[in-house]
């Protein structure tokens, strides 16, 4: 019989609703949005793709610059961080303090800590804000990575022109932050062609992953910055 859920803790998103944590044994966690489950310590597998594919080209750079949108549970961070250099430096901007707390908390377990690796720094606020402070012109924040790990990533419906992560303009700002033969890598929950055609025409070499074999499972958009 499997054990009952457990509610760890819980608060109230502004604009989302109520996010509780929830465990059954030692490392089971999930993170749910009212009746709807954003998160699955058990359910990994694209989390880590996207960490290994946004982060994985850089593992030769002596000093890359990393932007992660969203924290989770840490799981695309770990893999991020076991991507690269000691001297790597990762920032990642999360919406909720609340979420950081459980990363170096009750979660902490999961990733061995990876919230608190020296390599990383929190901000709390909108990532949106990250990547346009490293597109303006003549900032010295440019970056080697851009990985996004949202709870909605790009659908047929995203606003093509205004949507402020995947949208055309989104996307040009993404691309002007990075240095050249940077990664601009996207979780998604499926195929989103109108996203693809949208970062080609930005200057980016693209690539769909869809991590594993067989059945449902989310997605990895994969983009790459020309070095020329």
């Amino acid at each position: 019989m499997a054990l009952p859920w457990k509610v760890v803790d819980q608060f109230i998103a502004e604009d989302e609703g109520k996010l509780e944590l929830r465990q059954r044994g030692n490392r089971d966690f999930i993170i749910t949005l009212g009746t709807q489950i954003l998160m699955n310590s058990m359910a990994q597998r694209s989390e880590i793709a996207l960490g290994n594919f946004g982060a994985g080209p850089l593992g030769n750079h002596p000093a890359p610059r990393v932007l992660l949108g969203g924290l989770g549970m840490g799981i695309t961070l770990r893999a991020v961080l076991n991507s690269l250099a000691k001297t790597a430096e990762i920032v990642v901007w999360e919406f909720n303090p609340k979420i950081c707390e459980w990363c170096r908390g009750p979660l902490s377990d999961l990733t061995s800590g990876a919230v608190l690796d020296p390599r990383v720094r929190v901000e709390i606020g909108d990532v949106v804000h990250g990547i346009t402070n490293a597109s303006r012109k003549g900032s010295d924040e440019r970056l080697d990575a851009i990985i996004l790990d949202l709870y909605r990533g790009p659908h047929s419906r995203t606003d093509k022109k205004d949507d402020p992560l995947y949208g055309s303009r989104a996307i040009t700002r993404a691309h002007r932050a990075l240095n050249p033969g940077g990664t601009f890598a996207v979780w998604g929950e499926d195929h989103d062609e109108g996203f693809m055609r949208r970062l080609a025409k930005a200057g980016f070499s693209t690539e769909f992953k869809r991590p594993g074999k067989g059945g449902y499972s989310h997605a990895v958009f994969l983009a790459t910055k020309k070095k020329t």
